[in-house]
């Protein structure tokens, strides 16, 4: 058995009960079952349409994001999440290096890292050496200043850890940062990069290991041994190619709001909804959620 989700983005409540109905006719599926009124729906099928990209495509024009996967081990126990542009809605050093007056010289670095374009190693030691000499104080005023949570994180760790869930936040960015978000949103743990510093500023040095994308296969693992779960209990999401291994691995790898190259190698694609999406895909209906 397998179970269909269809998602609007929250803010433009875009799903109709028609276009439910008639995917649901085609695909002989069940009953839908809504799980907030013009938000999101889902329906039970037998086995999965041979068609599903091709409408996943036509929907996609809609505003709709379109989710199959199996219906047994649908609901997660841990949650291991990606920071930047996946829990906030920024990229750090990029904020960092607009504050130091190199940002469109970063930006570009980073954006072509997470669509996988760069050696990731390489690409953090390039931008880190372009912050050198800037004052301690500045991730501060970036974290108070530019850093907001994306739509639907506080709800989805609410829920998730009402439930008895796990949260763990790995990041290639720097703990500087996941502390601070971490500590905003109520991760159990946190694990990123270091930046190292000497008389009050940056030395232009990240610290070393540097941690990529096996980082965070690595947290998946151990967690998850340190835990007695099954990679299986996990929903994963993230936007980057560093997040690949972490998302293929998880029983649920969600690539939300992802650089086309990294979505392309994802089944379970949000472009539309926000975090709550995480929710509605574990099955979890609106007067289910919690709130922080």
């Amino acid at each position: 058995m397998y179970i269909v989700t269809l998602m609007s983005a929250p803010a433009a409540r875009a799903l109709e009960a028609a276009l439910v109905d008639s995917l649901r006719n085609a695909w002989g599926g069940g009953d839908a079952l809504w799980l907030a009124p013009d938000i999101s729906a889902e329906f039970p099928v037998t086995q999965a349409p041979e068609n599903f990209w091709d409408v996943w495509e036509e929907i996609q024009a809609l505003g709709i994001d379109l989710v199959i996967q199996p219906a047994e081990g649908r609901r997660k126990k841990m949650l291991l999440a990606d920071m930047d542009s996946t829990m906030i809605q920024q990229e750090c050093i990029d904020e960092l290096a607009d504050e130091a007056g190199v940002g469109d010289r970063v930006k570009d670095i980073t954006a072509r890292a997470m669509n996988g374009e760069l050696d990731f190693n390489a690409a953090l030691t390039e931008r880190v050496g372009l912050l050198k000499g800037l004052p301690l104080s500045t991730i501060d005023k970036v974290l108070k200043e530019r850093i907001t949570l994306m739509p639907g994180g506080p709800v989805l760790l609410a829920t998730m850890k009402a439930h008895g869930a796990y949260a763990a936040l790995v990041s290639g960015g720097f703990t500087a940062f996941t502390s601070a978000i971490a500590g905003r949103l109520g991760f159990d743990e946190n694990r990123a990069n270091t930046l190292c510093s000497q008389d009050g500023v940056l030395t232009g040095a990240p610290g070393l290991p540097i941690l990529g994308q096996q980082a965070k296969v690595d947290a998946l693992q151990e967690i998850t041994a340190r835990l007695g779960l099954s990679q299986r209990d996990v929903i994963a999401v993230g936007d980057g190619a560093n997040d690949l291994g972490m998302l293929k691995q998880a029983g649920m790898g969600v690539a939300l709001h992802a650089k086309p190259a990294v979505a392309a190698q994802c089944d379970i694609r949000i472009n539309h909804g926000d975090l709550t999406a995480l929710l509605y895909l574990q099955g979890y209906a609106a007067q289910d959620f919690a709130h922080s």
